[in-house]
């Protein structure tokens, strides 16, 4: 069902735009046949911004531009600074209309065939790699089924249809609920206004059933299931091992990369870095320096059997810190 589509990462002043660099970089490497723009969106400078997360640098922009990319500006009309995740909301609003596209966060390297992806656009879903992280309910309620059916209810969405009836009731996995580093649908313009609409929603009109639950950093990832739901989306409408497996990794942290991620992962990123023309603008940014070109990336890998990993991220983190080789 795959045809032409495109990709959007965000990207600015911070690290984002060295990952920025990293992501088209392994897209190219990766996956030469992709036919479609890639985007990378960037807020502009405004009142909700201290400093102007548009002021790249120029040795990125240059690269960014060598390795087909596109910059495309957008307005925090809503978000900025004070919630940066909403970028992923806000950005979409800029894409082109009625045009099928996949937003990647930008700390995500291509380590496939993405062309070769069988995308049913109009049948969205987002990442299932994820750990139960909201709600968290309290000892004496509501519980999950409660807090979930009242967001389902506010956007009079079906909230007994969202569920996964092999799962037990008050489990976590047995609503829907995923991580936002990816997510994809035929038209940025619905999705993005549905998404801004529920997340605005949620955030300014709180429900009595979410009295004692953080929506910072959760508001994106408490909105896009709605959101998916709403499209007909869901859970299985996308094979399981592409993203987030054989074709994408969303690494998050380079130090948290090399301690749990495939000998492939680890070739393909090392791969991408080494060219002097990315080596150049790469080791501009210290935590990739140490730890891809100054080896600290082989003495975490080291520290780790990777079929035997602590079921916990935090304590994967404890362990790398403990020798202090954490770099973020």
């Amino acid at each position: 069902m795959s045809k032409i589509f495109n990709i959007v990462i965000v990207g600015q002043n911070n690290r984002l735009q060295y990952e920025a660099v990293l992501f088209a970089a392994s897209l190219r490497h990766s996956s030469p046949g992709f036919g479609g723009r890639l985007f990378v969106a960037v807020p502009r400078s405004g009142p909700r911004w201290t400093d102007d997360p548009s002021a790249l640098n120029e040795d990125v922009i240059a690269m960014l531009d060598a390795l087909g990319a596109e910059i495309l500006p957008f307005e925090n009309r809503v978000f900025g600074e004070t919630y940066p995740y909403g970028n992923k909301i806000e950005a979409l609003l800029a894409l082109p209309e009625g045009e099928p596209f996949v937003f990647f966060d930008t700390d995500t390297l291509v380590t496939g065939d993405l062309a070769a992806v069988p995308f049913d656009f109009s049948r969205p879903t987002a990442s299932l790699r994820r750990e139960g992280t909201w709600p968290q309910p309290t000892l004496y309620g509501p519980g999950y089924a409660e807090i979930w059916r009242a967001l389902y209810t506010r956007f009079g969405l079906d909230f007994d249809s969202s569920l996964d009836f092999s799962q037990p009731d008050e489990y976590w996995k047995r609503y829907l609920y995923f991580n936002a580093g990816f997510f994809f649908y035929e038209c940025p313009q619905k999705f993005g206004h549905r998404f801004l609409t529920y997340a605005r929603s949620i955030r300014d009109t709180p429900l009595p059933e979410l009295a004692c639950q953080s929506l910072d950093p959760w508001l994106d990832q408490v909105a896009l299931p709605l959101v998916i739901h709403s499209f007909g989306g869901g859970r299985d409408t996308l094979p399981d091992g592409l993203l987030d497996g054989s074709v994408t990794c969303h690494y998050r942290l380079f130090p948290l990369l090399y301690a749990r991620e495939a000998d492939h992962v680890v070739d393909v990123l090392e791969d991408v870095c080494a060219p002097n023309r990315i080596k150049k603008v790469l080791k501009n940014y210290e935590p990739l320096k140490k730890i891809v070109y100054q080896g600290k990336g082989e003495k975490i890998r080291a520290m780790f059997d990777r079929a035997d990993l602590p079921h916990k991220e935090q304590a994967i983190r404890n362990r790398i810190k403990s020798k202090g080789l954490w770099l973020r």
